[in-house]
């Protein structure tokens, strides 16, 4: 602790020795001087860098005190270089180069033990430093040339002016003169200062300190400026004038200079930080409205000098845990984390408090996540008392809406401490159920729950026993966890140990938050159920969920009621009855023609359900059911799902149309018009079936106008559809008719999306692709118009696609008389 403590002293006096030198380098007037001297400065650098690496010697107290006298030396420095006395400069700039070799010297005297090499570059620099000797004549030289008005004019000004006010007279210029008196007065202000020509009594006296501040927040830049370096030297050293500067109103004036200009910014934080070594500014500096705000702004600036010092400012204000609190709510967490680790237990659950109330953006949630703030939360929740356990939990929830955190919260091994709450009876501890179980559910969220392979079966078990609101969160963790990609087993033992019976009595439930959960998680156990599944819900939960579709107001919740129904076995009659008796179909028609078309989430899992739903009712065995459909415009509605944004949609839509499809052209009306009273319109004549089409009586893909959205999925980028819409366009080829519905396809120009499926379609899809181009491919006419497309491809396939599919490429190939019709290739 002692090293660390000495290293970051050597730091600081490194830091502090860069700085004297950058505001020598930078200052606008005496540029050669100062120059000088920065040059001399500089070579303290490397002699300290190597000090700093003699870990052995920084611990002893005599080197401990030289390092001291040295840092004093810098700040005393920086003071100079800020209000130097321009008529002694040089013996002022002389005597601190020797002031800073004497202190060298101590350094030097103190430090037995270093090796002689560095002792020698130690006292090379020490005589250096003390023979140093500085050119009268550069000081003019250099300030006749550097300023706008010359320096010797503003020498004379002064002069000048002390004739006609005298020196008593500059502090009533300083309290109420005008801009230009002002200004005259801060210069010989400086003069007298820097020179020490004046004593802390005058400075007391005439109210100096005071007559500084109240000019301070109405005067110009430069003004300003001057005067924070004054009360920085003023400041330097002498404890009675920090003191004097102690008071709430000369603080508040001076934390108004934070705001300001990059310079003015520096070393008002500089004077503030000097100050902060007064308890009663540490005190109230940080009741000063907006002052913590922008310590921390200037902590997080592109300053290097102001961030620093904002810095060690903060450091030292944070010993009040208000304070770090007010740090926190302006996005530095460090110090309340320390409080979580290493404060008194009254001031841990202050803190834990303060967090479970903070409005926290992601960056905040995360900033605190990697300072540490979930290990002492967790700490407190299973060691602590009830007040701490509590003040953690909803510390905890606030932070836990994050994923980074969560992870965190899970290898801290919380787990099964939430899990022991949830399932204690104690009375005193009650009030901990409902964060315990919001944390859950955001743990739950993250696929490392499964871990634990009993969470979703302790869960299950609660729901009886909890309140609303924690039913609600333990049904988003099971949601959560249904959902995980390797949760199949969590799915099973779920339905092993009765979910689907405890669920089902949360869908008459009036809290609308609780029968949505439970319905969205019915949904994932429903597919996996199938045979059960009319063991398990019976005639009047289905009638419930058919209720929900028809009432409910919400996207989601119909989309789960009615996935939940298309879980049920298409063989089920029973259930196509009930379905059919509560008016499901209407419903469905009239929900989708009614409703804004929108995509959403929501919206597209709604397409999926209503399409997984309808190929229930268009299965090719009963044609009656096909023409209860047909005649409910369940046609129209697949059409349109063609369109959908959902792949899975556009599949299930499709087998529904190939299923209507198969039985169209037995369905299809004689050209010849034997028992018509009244002909059919040549528009009702189908091309494709040669017989007159109608949609709702034979379910004609033509009349739908659903070929063309069919060939355009195969025109996309998506393929999971493919073999679907394939199945759906090959209705139109069947024996009897293939020759008309070759004709209609190529038509359509659109022989080329048959063909795409070819190249990057599964084996089924390409299957069907081949089995319909040989039919496309038997008239002449679309073999010289696609051939040559087609053939490139089926030469590739034919090389490198599955061996199934070689004979009927074959065929093609001789289609396309690129081989005998016997050829041995394949």
């Amino acid at each position: 602790m002692e090293n660390r403590r000495s290293l970051e002293a050597m730091s600081e006096l490194i830091a502090s020795a860069r700085e004297v030198s950058s505001l020598a380098q930078s200052h606008e007037t005496e540029r050669q001087i100062f120059t000088e001297f920065a040059f001399l400065v500089d070579k303290f650098i490397p002699i300290l860098n190597e000090l700093s690496e003699e870990n052995k010697i920084l611990d002893h107290p005599p080197v401990q005190k030289a390092v001291e006298s040295l840092g004093k030396e810098f700040n005393r420095a920086k003071a100079m270089i800020r209000s130097p006395n321009p008529k002694s400069l040089v013996k002022q700039v002389e005597n601190m180069i020797h002031d800073l070799g004497r202190s060298l010297g101590l350094v030097l005297f103190t430090s037995l033990e270093v090796c002689a090499d560095f002792k020698d570059k130690i006292g090379v620099l020490h005589r250096e430093l003390m023979n140093a000797k500085l050119d009268p004549g550069s000081v003019a030289s250099s300030s006749h040339h550097s300023a706008s008005v010359g320096e010797l004019e503003v020498e004379e000004e002064i002069q000048e002016e002390r004739i006609s006010i005298g020196v008593d007279e500059v502090v009533v210029k300083l309290k109420y003169g005008d801009d230009e008196e002002l200004r005259l007065a801060l210069l010989i202000l400086s003069e007298l200062i820097g020179g020490k020509k004046v004593g802390n009594e005058w400075i007391e006296y005439e109210g100096v300190i005071p007559a500084l501040f109240n000019r301070l927040s109405s005067s110009k830049p430069e003004h300003r400026l001057t005067m924070i370096h004054l009360l920085r030297t003023l400041a330097l050293d002498n404890d009675e004038n920090k003191e004097k500067m102690a008071d709430v109103g000369f603080l508040s004036t001076l934390v108004k200079s934070l705001v300001r200009e990059e310079e003015e910014r520096r070393e008002a934080v500089g004077l503030l930080l000097d100050l902060s070594e007064v308890s009663a500014v540490r005190r109230r500096i940080g009741r000063i409205q907006g002052c913590i705000v922008l310590l921390v702004a200037l902590r997080n600036g592109d300053d290097p000098v102001a961030s620093r010092d904002a810095a060690k400012l903060l450091n030292g204000l944070s010993c009040n845990a208000q304070n770090a609190l007010h740090m926190a709510e302006a996005g530095y967490f460090k110090p309340i984390v320390k409080y979580l680790k290493e404060g008194s237990d009254m001031s841990k659950i202050l803190v834990a408090t303060a967090l479970s109330r903070m409005e926290l953006t992601d960056q905040c949630r995360a900033s605190l996540g990697e300072d540490g703030a979930i290990e002492p939360l967790v700490r407190m929740f299973t060691a602590g008392k009830l007040e701490a356990k509590f003040s953690a939990l909803n510390a905890l929830q606030n932070l836990s809406s994050l994923a980074e955190n969560v992870q965190r919260l899970i290898h801290s091994g919380i787990l099964s401490s939430l899990l022991q709450l949830l399932f204690s009876v104690t009375s005193v501890l009650m009030t901990l159920r409902e964060p315990a179980s919001a944390i859950l559910a955001r743990i739950a969220e993250s696929e490392s729950i499964l871990v634990n392979h009993n969470v979703a079966q302790q869960m299950l078990s609660l729901l009886n026993l909890s309140s609303p609101v924690i039913q609600i969160h333990l049904l988003q963790a099971l949601n959560s966890i249904a959902s995980h990609s390797s949760a199949s087993k969590a799915r099973r033992k779920m339905k092993e140990n009765g979910a689907v019976q405890l669920l089902l009595p949360f869908l008459m439930e009036t809290n609308i938050k609780i029968r949505s959960s439970s319905l969205k998680l019915l949904y994932p156990l429903s597919k996996d159920l199938s045979q059960e599944l009319s063991e398990q819900i019976g005639e009047t939960h289905i009638i419930i969920i058919i209720n929900i579709v028809s009432s409910s107001t919400y996207e989601s919740e119909k989309a789960d009621a009615l996935g939940i129904l298309s879980s049920f076995p298409v063989s089920d009659k029973k259930v196509t009855d009930i379905l059919k008796r509560e008016n499901l179909l209407p419903i469905i028609v009239s929900m989708t023609t009614s409703s804004p078309v929108t995509t959403t989430p929501e919206t597209l899992q709604l397409s999926e359900s209503i399409a997984s739903v309808l190929i229930r009712f268009t299965g090719p065995s009963d044609k009656k059911l096909q023409l209860y459909s047909a005649e409910n415009g369940v046609i129209t509605l697949l059409v349109k799902l063609l369109s959908s944004e959902s792949t899975v949609a556009k599949c299930r839509a499709a087998t529904s149309l190939a299923q209507l499809s198969q039985n169209s052209l037995s369905l299809k009306k004689s050209r010849t018009p034997r028992w018509f009273c009244v002909p059919p319109s040549t528009e009702a004549f189908c091309e494709v079936h040669e017989g007159y089409c109608f949609v709702k009586s034979t379910f004609c893909l033509v009349k739908a106008g659903a070929v063309p959205p069919l060939l355009r999925i195969l025109e996309g980028n998506e393929r999971e559809a493919d073999e679907a819409v394939l199945s759906a366009l090959a209705t139109l080829l069947q024996d009897e008719i293939w020759e008309n519905g070759s004709n209609y396809i190529a038509k359509t120009s659109r022989v080329q999306a048959i063909v795409k499926v070819l190249e990057s379609g599964n084996t089924e899809a390409q299957e069907r692709a081949l089995w319909i181009l040989e039919r496309i491919f038997r008239v002449e006419e679309h073999r010289v118009k696609y051939g040559a497309y087609a053939q490139v491809v089926l030469i590739d396939l034919a090389q490198q696609g599955d061996s199934r599919l070689k004979s009927t490429i074959a065929k093609l190939l001789a289609q396309l008389e690129l081989l005998q019709d016997q050829s041995s290739y394949f």
